[in-house]
């Protein structure tokens, strides 16, 4: 079935969703900036005006990262800019099973004060443009942590996949991604044209259908420092499609988590 989805199936779906009179939102999530390069320069000029998300190393961002952003706002003013909380240095402290900075047998106190430290550095650099967002590196924070994050100031989450819980904790709201564009499991590279436009379309219809929830935007998740051309050609292809399509939506992050903006208690 991933062979057979090409770009006409995504202009039907964008199709019935105009048909819907509705708007088939989306958002771009971009995890592991760190500093600024070559890398993060050519995902922000495939974005243009598109609204992306930086996802940021707290314990690893490097000063300059903050003055990159300073100009990359000034030279794209209409386009929105967000930095997220990638947890605190992105280390492995799973003792078995997959990665996970946040693992279960993490003491609360570490994690609590981890977070706080990735919040408060965050805000030292990047104002206002740092959210109180976190997203855990590799997707994973245990569920146990979830009622600690808004005593870090952090008032959202956004993992992989998971089924969103309006508000998993008190304080708190999820919104997630839903598309990875690299294959982790097969050489690290682009996992190709049709799995991506077989995820895509597969989340708008879910959502158009009401089997998954309907507000909920659907995420793509990119990482810029391991991408390949043809991972940044479809990227290009993506936003020429769904930037000439009436029911197509790219929300700034500040949209995306505007409960958690405008509702932190």
């Amino acid at each position: 079935m991933v062979a057979t989805v090409g770009w006409p199936d995504l202009v039907d779906e964008l199709d019935r969703w105009q048909e819907a009179e509705r708007a088939a939102t989306l958002w771009w999530r971009d995890d592991d900036t760190v500093a600024p390069g070559d890398r993060l320069d050519r995902v922000m000029s495939i974005a243009g005006n598109v609204p992306i998300a930086l996802a940021v190393i707290p314990g690893a961002a490097e000063p300059a990262l903050a003055d990159w952003l300073a100009r990359q706002i000034q030279a794209r003013p209409q386009a929105g800019v967000t930095v997220l909380q990638h947890g605190w240095c992105h280390s492995n402290h799973a003792v078995r099973g997959k990665k996970s900075e946040f693992p279960a047998e993490r003491r609360r106190e570490d994690v609590t004060s981890e977070l706080a430290a990735g919040r408060a550095r965050l805000g030292e650099l990047f104002g206002d443009r740092a959210l109180p967002i976190l997203v855990p590196p590799w997707n994973r924070l245990d569920d146990s942590f979830l009622t600690i994050l808004p005593d870090c100031g952090i008032h959202g989450i956004s993992r992989m996949n998971s089924p969103p819980a309006l508000r998993p904790a008190s304080g708190l709201i999820e919104v997630n991604a839903h598309i990875d564009c690299v294959a982790w499991l097969h050489g690290r590279g682009f996992i190709g044209e049709g799995a991506a436009l077989a995820g895509i379309v597969g989340q708008l219809r879910k959502r158009r259908l009401g089997r998954v929830c309907v507000d909920e935007p659907t995420g793509i998740l990119t990482h810029h420092l391991v991408h390949d051309e043809k991972a940044e050609t479809f990227l290009r292809r993506l936003l020429e499609v769904t930037g000439a399509h009436a029911a197509a939506r790219w929300l700034d992050a500040t949209d995306v988590f505007a409960r958690a903006l405008l509702e932190p208690a």
